[in-house]
């Protein structure tokens, strides 16, 4: 397969790596100063840039009939516009905040876990994210989505905020950014006589690349909007 990397700071040379080991070909590196290049050369596109360029670089590969596997976050403002194009163009399109397995299963432990949440008002959520410092967004994409995991299953919340909130209807997320820490997730669930807490922790950013990577082994080929859950098959 002939891949296009949208994106290559050190996540887009870490799928490199992993591509090459699977048999595949990386036909395009396109850097964030890069904009004469054919996305048509490639079978499929994973595009790991920044926000500011993530929706043109989904756009592209969309109008030009190339699959695209995205896990670049901070632009989903212009997500509902991507899956309207992709359906227009009969195009192939994967969004993830978060492409690790390990983290897609979390996922769905944080969804089971509001569920059973949902009726014990006396536990207030919190969550915590922690990144490495060149992390341009916060919070993470991973963390809005758990806590959008949380808002769809529990009636007792509706938002979330960065940092503290006097809402107890609302999940407050605390983001912090340390050096070279890959990614840390913690939801916490805190009564005045006990405190659960589901947490991920990522070791490096292998998981995060070997999951992109086989989102584009997937999505090559198919037509439709898509997520990790299809990819793996579970939820």
């Amino acid at each position: 397969m002939k891949i296009a990397l949208l994106g290559y700071g050190r996540m887009g040379q870490t799928i490199e790596k992993i591509a090459i080991n699977r048999g595949h070909d990386v036909v395009l590196k396109i850097d964030k100063d890069d904009t004469d290049y054919d996305i048509t050369l490639a079978d499929v596109a994973i595009d790991f840039s920044l926000p500011s360029a993530a929706f043109g670089n989904i756009t592209n590969c969309l109008n030009n009939k190339v699959p695209v596997v995205s896990g670049t976050t901070g632009w989903l403002d212009d997500y509902d516009k991507a899956v309207a194009l992709c359906k227009e163009k009969s195009g192939g399109f994967i969004y993830a905040s978060n492409f690790s397995l390990g983290v897609n299963i979390f996922f769905e432990l944080n969804k089971t876990l509001a569920k059973m949440m949902s009726n014990l008002g006396q536990y207030n959520v919190t969550m915590e994210e922690i990144h490495h410092t060149k992390k341009l967004d916060a919070p993470s994409g991973t963390a809005i989505t758990l806590a959008e995991g949380v808002i769809d299953n529990n009636s007792n919340y509706n938002a979330w905020k960065l940092h503290d909130t006097d809402d107890n209807h609302t999940i407050p997320i605390v983001a912090k950014r340390i050096e070279d820490v890959p990614g840390t997730h913690t939801v916490n669930y805190a009564s005045e006589v006990d405190t659960i807490n589901i947490e991920h922790v990522a070791h490096n950013r292998q998981g995060f690349a070997l999951g992109a990577v086989v989102a584009a082994e997937w999505l090559h080929g198919k037509t439709g909007v898509f997520s990790m859950n299809d990819v793996l098959n579970i939820g």
